[in-house]
């Protein structure tokens, strides 16, 4: 259960009064999610969010994620609105952690990945994307290129008992995306993380997306290569669905085409993203304890990803 912050029914009469939200009704702890401990709050007002902060969010990194929802969503991007109380103020403490409260969206993830879904998705990333095109702040993506090699040795020979060779494979991935990683194309605001959990539906249709808390500044494409590992392979066989992809990259491209540049750097790009993620669920596996609250996610998908992503010659894989 991703709740690490427990928060009492008193703590949060009390930090609600700094609010205009009524009286509180209930509250419940969410399971969804591994990084910050979340609530539903039910107030006599509606339902809201309720988030704290943990140790892996920065606190002077906080202001650029609440105002990128609040930009997005003065843009027509359905996403969380943070609740401003009764002093101005969107961010408060609570439990010796940030906190802060956001208006609750309808809907629910997709369990069923379909090429429906994947355009839904591409349409609404362009979007998204377009919108953040004027956001005036900038914070780096930490976790591109340039940091995974930090990863690569904090986890060393270790990845073998995960599977054996992994670290070798992992250090020849590494070196020949570092060489072939692209460089000066367009750039934006990403959210960084958009996987199912993260993006709801109701009814068919995309109704928001939520947790921005890996967002930053990065390639446009980059967001793309990371959709393309998220969304485009089946489940539980970790097969590539070509019908997904080229269904979210045209959905994408109806809105915001792609250039030359970005259609070339796209097997380069997706291949880095399978070998983020599978080196951030490696270090998680190799590092969870007896009392972890959440069970880390099993690096092998990511292991059978980043090959097929080896394999790929070029874009038209992808659908584009």
């Amino acid at each position: 259960m991703a709740v690490y912050t427990k928060v009492s029914e008193a703590e949060l009469t009390a930090f609600l009064e700094n609010y205009d939200l009524g009286a509180l009704v209930s509250f419940q702890g969410i399971r969804d999610g591994i990084e910050n401990s979340n609530y539903f709050v039910t107030t006599t007002a509606g339902r809201f969010i309720l988030t704290l902060f943990e140790k892996r969010v920065k606190p002077d990194e906080l202001p650029y994620f609440l105002n990128l929802m609040a930009h997005l969503n003065r843009k027509g991007i359905a996403c969380p609105l943070t609740v401003v109380g009764k002093d101005g103020l969107n961010l408060r403490n609570l439990c010796g952690r940030k906190a802060c409260l956001t208006t609750f969206l309808n809907g629910k993830s997709a369990r069923d990945i379909t090429p429906a879904c994947c355009a839904e998705l591409g349409a609404a990333m362009a979007r998204m994307h377009l919108a953040g095109s004027d956001y005036p702040a900038d914070r780096a993506n930490d976790l591109s290129v340039d940091g995974w090699a930090a990863l690569l040795d904090k986890i060393g020979a270790a990845a073998d008992t995960v599977e054996a060779g992994l670290a070798k494979e992992m250090a020849a991935d590494y070196a020949d995306i570092k060489r072939d990683f692209p460089s000066g194309l367009p750039r934006g605001v990403i959210h960084a993380d958009l996987f199912p959990d993260n993006v709801f539906f109701e009814n068919g249709k995309l109704s928001g997306v939520i947790d921005f808390y890996f967002a930053c500044n990065d390639a446009l494409a980059y967001e793309l290569a990371v959709c393309l590992n998220a969304w485009c392979f089946d489940a539980g066989s970790w097969r590539f669905n070509p019908d997904k992809a080229r269904a979210m990259m045209s959905a994408y491209q109806a809105v915001r085409p792609l250039n030359a540049a970005e259609k070339a750097a796209l097997p380069v790009l997706a291949r880095g993203a399978a070998l983020r993620f599978l080196l951030t669920r490696t270090f998680d596996w190799l590092n969870r304890g007896p009392d972890a609250l959440v069970t880390p996610k099993d690096p092998a998908e990511y292991i059978a990803k980043l090959r097929f992503h080896r394999s790929v010659p070029d874009a038209s894989v992808y659908g584009v």
